[in-house]
């Protein structure tokens, strides 16, 4: 990835000006690991073994240093799962509306991430779906490619098979192989999106072209198609749940791993399985910067059971949510600590 950009950059900024997000990117995936930054040294604390290496740039948008932040995100998570089946959704914007995320990153991703949990959260509530009222527990990860890089945003959704009922103090299950009907899941997510994005539209917070009747007609012929919600098999154990969400929560749009061959006519990259796609470095370029976050986004968000406030618990409080969740969250962080292997001794650094 690296050598994509010190090769092909300097002719794509001939054509196409770099915002300071885009321009920052570029210039850490080409200076990461190199002695551009800098280096240190890794001393083994077991055998006094040394071994220099070069910085890392550590920004979230480098293939290079999602490895090590993914596995320890894991780990914090891998203590707070509960013991019961989870469920994987995945909520899609349509076509129609992938300009105006563009403009409106930090809005419009906030606004994807809030209408699928709620829409999760809300059905969730309503009795007829599990016999009784539950509060589910849901995690949402934002991505925003498909897999020829192509501008496709999308939530991510790791759901409780179940929630809390509404006395706080028993568990209402979901069934096994299904959670909730995805048709009702996406006219329930799209009525919250379409909403929420007419708020920000009245406010004047949207960066838009379209007036007010074309904004309309756009709203309109939203409201008629059929938004996509897909829920993928549930998950075999609650530890496979956030060992699984690991490669989601910190990926980049694509990976060194997948790149075939590089040359100055076209980039060949893997797509699914053994398909590939073929495209020019220059717009290679253009679709791996086209997926850039605001910065100081956060794309990972925990709601209805899975809240901060209900994990960290509640000062004055515990019973209810809380304190169910405190007792599942230490039996299985016991039987995890009961069960983990020993771990590889630290390394310090120097330097």
């Amino acid at each position: 990835m690296a050598e994509i950009f010190r090769r092909y950059l300097a002719p794509f900024k001939d054509k196409h000006a770099l915002g300071p997000v885009e321009d920052r990117i570029a210039r850490d995936v080409m200076a990461c690991r190199t002695a551009v930054l800098g280096g240190h040294l890794d001393v083994c604390t077991s055998c006094g073994f040394q071994r220099p290496a070069y910085n890392s740039c550590r920004n979230r948008h480098c293939p290079k240093c999602q490895a090590l932040r993914g596995a320890r995100w894991v780990e914090q998570r891998l203590d707070r799962i509960l013991p019961v089946h989870y469920f994987h959704v995945v909520f899609t914007l349509p076509g129609d509306l992938r300009e105006v995320a563009r403009r409106n990153r930090a809005l419009v991703f906030d606004l994807l991430l809030k209408s699928a949990a709620a829409a999760l959260l809300t059905l969730g509530r309503d009795p007829k779906w599990f016999g009784a009222s539950a509060q589910l527990g849901v995690t949402t990860v934002l991505h925003t490619w498909a897999r020829d890089l192509h501008f496709h945003p999308h939530a991510h959704c790791i759901v409780t098979g179940g929630g809390l009922a509404p006395d706080g103090k028993s568990w209402v299950a979901a069934p096994r192989e299904f959670l909730l009907p995805v048709h009702v899941l996406g006219a329930l997510f799209r009525g919250k999106f379409l909403d929420g994005l007419e708020r920000l539209r009245a406010r004047g917070l949207l960066r838009d072209d379209l007036d007010d009747r074309a904004a309309r007609r756009r709203r309109a012929r939203l409201y008629e198609q059929s938004w996509v919600v897909y829920a993928k098999r549930p998950f075999g154990g609650a530890e496979q749940v956030y060992r699984y969400l690991g490669h989601y929560t910190h990926r980049v749009a694509i990976s060194n791993a997948r790149l075939v061959s590089v040359d100055d006519h076209a980039v060949v990259f893997h797509t699914r399985g053994q398909d590939t796609a073929t495209i020019g470095p220059a717009e290679f370029i253009r679709r791996f910067l086209d997926h850039r976050l605001p910065r100081g986004f956060v794309k990972i968000c925990h709601g209805g059971l899975l809240s901060p406030t209900n994990v960290n618990g509640h000062p004055g409080r515990g019973d209810g949510a809380f304190g169910i969740l405190a007792l599942l969250s230490a039996a299985i962080c016991l039987r995890r600590r009961e069960n983990r292997s020993p771990a590889r001794p630290p390394r310090s650094r120097a330097g």
